[in-house]
């Protein structure tokens, strides 16, 4: 009795800890969305904002409707893709310098958009060309890592790699042959920009769909994370469970890049952030990642368009000059 009085405890205040972690991030969440609603050449204030969202029809809340509340939820949706990918992705291949296009999934979505834009094609087209890309990429490393046998995570995750060489390598030389006309335009996709989303719903959704889809599996995940001979002893049925892990994953960074393009760091260096708050609960993880990365990419892309305005900087710029100081101090927490 004396004994199972601490664990007890123990477990009510890190289930506290990740309750409030948790609210936290919600609110900071709100006030990014708020903050996003407000910045920019035309000031908004909360009764624009407010006006915006019942329906007014001044300018500041048509421009805030319209122009302003598209993108920062597409930016919020794709930052919670990216992290809860990358949460995901580091528990299936047990990394922790996995992220969500480490399989190569965003090369294909890469060389497939910037083909299309190549051929001059719209930015409709040019969306379904690089969702199709990034399936095409991931039914490759499934199919190369599968082989004869039963897939492991170092022979996908070593597959994954050259994949993204090759499709790193294609984009390379789709650079050197664009026109002058389109380069500028090919450099924004890939360094990301959200600044062309018109509408944001097919990635919340995936976002709601991701989380409804990896939140029950989140025990099962917790044991995978330890190891596949720990889980399969305890009746966890690993392939299937790796398979589900791998296939949601990508889908979630293939929406992700379809919508705003390559943008990095986000599903990398959020879940580190998130493990050392919260712990190695994916119970917790997941929703923390999601709602994190949503909070990071949104602040981001409200820098990227307001810092040099009336010049946009892409997004995937500012994501990077604040991903590597946060991971190299990771990196220097490591040894203690």
């Amino acid at each position: 009795m004396s004994d199972s009085l601490p664990l007890e405890l123990s477990a009510t205040m890190q289930r506290r800890r990740a309750a409030w972690v948790l609210v936290s991030l919600a609110l900071l969440a709100l006030l990014a969305l708020v903050w996003a609603l407000g910045s920019g050449e035309m000031a908004a204030g909360p009764a624009d904002i407010l006006a915006a969202l019942s329906g007014g029809d001044s300018m500041a809340a048509t421009v805030v409707r319209e122009l302003r509340l598209p993108r920062a939820l597409a930016a919020f949706a794709c930052g919670g893709l990216l992290a809860l990918a990358g949460a995901l992705m580091q528990v299936l291949l047990r990394n922790p310098l996995a992220d969500p296009y480490v399989l190569g999934v965003s090369g294909g979505a890469s060389v497939a958009a910037l083909c299309a834009m190549l051929l001059g094609l719209g930015a409709l087209w040019i969306d379904a060309a690089a969702f199709l890309g990034a399936l095409a990429a991931m039914g490759c490393v499934f199919g190369l890592a599968r082989g004869e046998g039963s897939w492991t995570p170092t022979r996908l995750l070593l597959t994954g790699v050259v994949v993204a060489a090759g499709c790193g390598a294609v984009v390379s030389l789709l650079l050197t042959l664009a026109p002058d006309r389109t380069l500028r335009s090919m450099l924004f996709w890939l360094m990301g920009d959200a600044g062309a989303v018109t509408q944001p719903w097919p990635a919340l959704i995936g976002l709601a769909l991701g989380l409804a889809l990896s939140l029950p599996a989140a025990r099962e995940l917790n044991l995978l994370a330890r190891g596949e001979r720990v889980a399969r002893a305890l009746g966890v049925a690993t392939l299937r469970l790796r398979f589900g892990v791998f296939l949601v994953a990508s889908l979630l960074t293939a929406l992700a890049v379809t919508t705003v393009g390559a943008v990095g760091f986000v599903g990398l260096v959020v879940p580190h952030l998130l493990r050392l708050a919260l712990g190695n609960d994916q119970r917790v993880l997941l929703p923390g990642s999601a709602l994190a990365g949503g909070c990071l990419l949104l602040m981001a892309d409200t820098l990227a368009r307001t810092v040099v305005a009336p010049i946009q900087l892409p997004v995937g710029v500012l994501t990077a000059l604040l991903g590597v100081p946060v991971f190299l101090w990771l990196l220097s927490r490591g040894p203690r």
